[in-house]
């Protein structure tokens, strides 16, 4: 839209106990899907349109989520959540009608209810990338990116086809030759790969060896969800947050690590290998289907 008909709205997203940043908060109209997040400052800056009045939701996990009036929001504003603690028990008991299950059969109670929970239609997502890269202890180079992402249905293992709107790089050091050999043109693909639930891998199936504990219950957007812990032992660790009445995934973490000198061996087909990988994947409700809201990684490669 022309800048002309924009109002923008910043702020920054705070915890009310300690007064720190909260990343990741979601900050968006009800019942639309115009939305933001918070930086790793917890800032945010939020363009609608000027004929927008409406309500706008800050939550985060964790925290109990706060109304505003579009009209009521200053410059610069501070935004006070406060964490929300209940009693596990209490929870379980009530949103499984008294039945109490294991974190196991919590995660293949959502892994089975993925059909229910995510797009079965065709769907366009627009997002905007940022990717660093460092070599050792230097940073070598910034790109972002604005994007439209045309995904298929939750259930068809198809990639999203992509168009760039706009993308901005710099060289912020010199390349090692092995790096600007094998440069990455478009880093998006990375996080498109790595989708869980479309590709149907990883924490979410409850299979092989990983093991899996209930560390809390905490509330998300009026509602809440379970926090489990999982372990795949020696490599791999996660934590699944699952909505506890629709069982759906709203946040996943994935880190794999090498142990004792060894990794999980997923080399490339440059000659590296991955000794360090880490994922996050939250998701949000729009018309009682859960979308990507972030998608975030991370990896250090070791050069053979």
């Amino acid at each position: 839209m022309a800048q002309s008909n924009n109002k923008t709205i910043t702020g920054k997203v705070l915890d009310k106990e300690n007064n720190k940043p909260i990343t990741f908060a979601s900050i968006y109209l009800k019942g639309q899907a115009i939305g933001t997040i918070s930086n790793e400052e917890g800032k945010f800056v939020f363009h609608i349109s000027n004929k927008e009045s409406g309500v706008i939701i800050i939550s985060s996990l964790g925290y109990g989520s706060i109304e505003k009036n579009v009209d009521d929001f200053n410059s610069d504003q501070q935004i006070f959540l406060s964490a929300e603690v209940s009693a596990l028990s209490e929870v379980v008991i009530t949103t499984t009608k008294k039945k109490k299950l294991s974190a196991k059969q919590i995660v293949k109670k959502a892994y089975q209810e993925i059909a229910n929970n995510y797009p079965d239609q065709s769907y366009i997502l627009e997002g905007f990338v940022r990717d660093l890269q460092k070599e050792d202890s230097t940073y070598v180079e910034y790109l972002e990116c604005a994007a439209k992402f045309y995904n298929q249905p939750t259930d068809k293992e198809i990639e999203a086809k992509v168009e760039l709107v706009a993308i901005r790089n710099s060289y912020i050091a010199e390349k090692n030759p092995w790096n600007k050999q094998w440069e990455r043109k478009n880093s998006i693909i990375d996080l498109i790969e790595d989708d869980f639930i479309r590709f149907d891998y990883g924490p979410i199936k409850g299979k092989n060896g990983w093991k899996y504990e209930l560390e809390d219950i905490l509330p998300y957007n009026r509602k809440y969800v379970y926090k489990i812990k999982g372990m795949d032992v020696p490599f791999q660790k996660a934590t699944l947050y699952i909505d506890t009445e629709s069982f759906a995934f709203v946040r996943m973490e994935l880190t794999r690590t090498a142990h004792k000198g060894k990794s999980w061996k997923r080399r490339l087909t440059h000659g590296g290998e991955q000794l360090y990988y880490n994922v996050i994947f939250e998701y949000q409700k729009y018309k009682n289907k859960m979308y990507l809201k972030i998608s975030k990684g991370r990896r250090y490669l070791e050069y053979l």
